[in-house]
């Protein structure tokens, strides 16, 4: 593994996990960044309680500061048709608090040029917090190619998360990666899958901290049953070596069986080795 390339875990990897103990189970892990779900996707999904001075707040920054952890993004914004960019502020304030670098933006509005309008208005409302907006697409919402996503991120000043999975679901390939404009990319994710989109996966009891159950096959793939790195059939490899080697890389790798089977813990460290395995296949392709 390249030993520029920092590795963390995304909240929704393990959302039943508060943020304070998200950090130290990371850390005990091995990972040098966390993102925190700071905001809700949908009204009916339950917030941690993290707005700046809450116990909760002021604990995980004391982790954050005991254990030596980053911030890499905060989240999440959803870009709709009816997005005020200034309701973000809030979440901004907390990110800068915790000092995240990136705002992981969900992409929902299928009107690109409005989207790369919104997209604007955000990035220069979050500019004075020192975090950058970063937008991701999926086959199930309004921004779904990665193309689409950069064509409402190009001229914005925010940029493109790259999600193998959403990728691949989309017709995406390494290709496509290797073909955006390095100076969109602030961060990427990591998770795998079959080729092809499972279709008798079983519906979930119930999602952490109450988010809606999926209404597709696609959405209970992504929301709960991913698999982890280079244990599917993604190409994960291939996609990794398209992007710059320093790139932050965030594993993002929602398994509910999994993580009841073993425990926040030990399934963190079972991501963050399979993550690592990637990378340092990755490197070696590169090397070869």
């Amino acid at each position: 593994m390249d030993p520029r390339t920092k590795v963390g875990i995304g909240h929704f990897t393990m959302l039943g996990v508060a943020p304070p103990e998200l950090v130290t189970i990371a850390a005990d892990a091995g990972f040098d960044f966390v993102g925190v779900r700071a905001a809700v996707a949908g009204a009916e999904e339950e917030p941690w309680p993290m707005a700046p001075g809450s116990p909760m707040f002021r604990e995980t920054l004391a982790r954050l500061d005991d254990l030596g952890l980053e911030v890499g993004d905060i989240e999440i914004i959803r870009l709709t048709p009816e997005t005020r960019p200034r309701d973000a502020t809030p979440l901004l304030e907390i990110g800068a608090d915790l000092g995240a670098r990136f705002l992981n933006v969900f992409g929902d509005d299928p009107d690109l040029e409005r989207a790369h309008d919104t997209l604007a208005e955000l990035v220069e409302i979050a500019a004075p917090f020192g975090i950058r907006p970063l937008v991701e697409g999926t086959s199930y919402t309004g921004i779904q190619r990665i193309q689409d996503v950069a064509t409402v991120s190009t001229g914005t000043g925010g940029g493109v998360i790259v999600d193998p999975l959403h990728l691949h679901r989309t017709g995406g390939t390494p290709q496509d990666v290797r073909e955006l404009d390095r100076s969109l990319l602030g961060y990427y994710q990591l998770c795998d899958a079959p080729l092809e989109t499972p279709t008798s996966l079983p519906m979930p009891a119930s999602l952490p901290r109450n988010q809606p159950l999926p209404v597709s096959q696609p959405q209970i793939e992504a929301r709960a049953a991913r698999l982890l790195p280079g244990e599917g059939e993604l190409p994960l490899v291939d996609i990794v070596s398209a992007l710059p080697a320093d790139l932050p890389v965030s594993a993002e790798v929602p398994n509910l069986a999994l993580l009841e089977e073993l425990g926040p813990a030990e399934f963190a460290k079972r991501v963050y080795r399979t993550t690592v395995r990637v990378l340092e296949s990755a490197v070696s392709q590169a090397a070869s």
